[in-house]
């Protein structure tokens, strides 16, 4: 890969799908970052009888072509240690990353699961790419960040990552060990300036209700949660006490605080 333009940086992105992901990919562009968006499929169709075609690509250049950045897409496989060395060796030769996004998980039934039924291939799956990606990821962007004393990581969680919920314990173990990974790097990187921060996404996120809405709900702050009649989760940033705080409503408000470093750059 040729090295990356851009003079802000690399954000890299794990977990890359049509919603959410989609979303933080365009916002980052808009921004001026040179962007690499990562996932396991890079997207052939089932049952398609055209040449097959990759989604994660369509995504990297429909965000380029709309918001005049560099986007990439890297395939990896998040349960698998030589997966992500390699997609990160293609991220790294990009430049520095200045951002990393994790937002992987496996995806699980929407109906409860009875743990009886639950297989432990299944059950290790759900932790590897919870929670073991997470911390792969990790590791191959935070040596660069302690280097330069700047960056930022960010993981993003659930209501899972919170609360045990019957008949989801595949889902809820590998959300409480991310979180547990989060905060421990956040304490433990803190000192040498790097941003770690646990995101509660506490909602499905869909798309903007209101066609007109669409390019104003791309923004990452205003990103809609499909739950319930109206809710909706915002993310403030940084509070002066370096603490996170996220709201949501209408049904009242809700915060959860996580340890955010300062790194001298805004």
């Amino acid at each position: 890969m040729a090295s990356s333009a851009s003079s802000r940086g690399i954000v890299a992105i794990v977990g890359v799908g049509p919603k959410l992901g989609r979303c933080i990919a365009r916002k980052f562009a808009h921004e001026g970052y040179t962007v690499a968006i990562l996932a396991r499929d890079l997207g052939t169709p089932p049952l398609s009888l055209l040449p097959s075609f990759g989604r994660l690509s369509r995504f990297a250049d429909e965000i380029a072509r709309e918001e005049k950045a560099q986007v990439f897409a890297i395939r990896i496989d998040c349960s698998d240690s030589r997966s992500v060395r390699e997609a990160f060796e293609g991220v790294l030769s990009l430049g520095f990353v200045e951002v990393l996004v994790y937002n992987a998980y496996q995806p699980v039934p929407w109906h409860p699961t009875s743990f009886t039924d639950i297989h432990i291939d299944s059950f290790q799956k759900s932790l590897a790419v919870s929670s073991i990606g997470a911390f792969l990821c990790a590791q191959q962007v935070i040596p660069g960040m302690v280097d330069r004393r700047k960056g930022t990581i960010l993981f993003t969680g659930c209501s899972a990552s919170l609360n045990g919920i019957a008949g989801y314990s595949e889902l809820c173990c590998g959300k409480f060990a991310l979180r547990a990974l989060s905060q421990s790097l956040a304490r433990e990187f803190q000192p040498l300036g790097v941003h770690v921060a646990h995101v509660i996404i506490d909602g499905v996120v869909g798309p903007p209700r209101r066609e007109h809405q669409g390019r104003k709900d791309r923004q990452l702050g205003s990103t809609r949660a499909e739950e319930g009649t109206g809710l909706w989760t915002q993310m403030r940033w940084l509070k002066p006490t370096g603490t996170c705080t996220f709201r949501t409503g209408p049904l009242g408000p809700r915060r959860s605080t996580f340890v955010l470093a300062p790194t001298g750059s805004s």
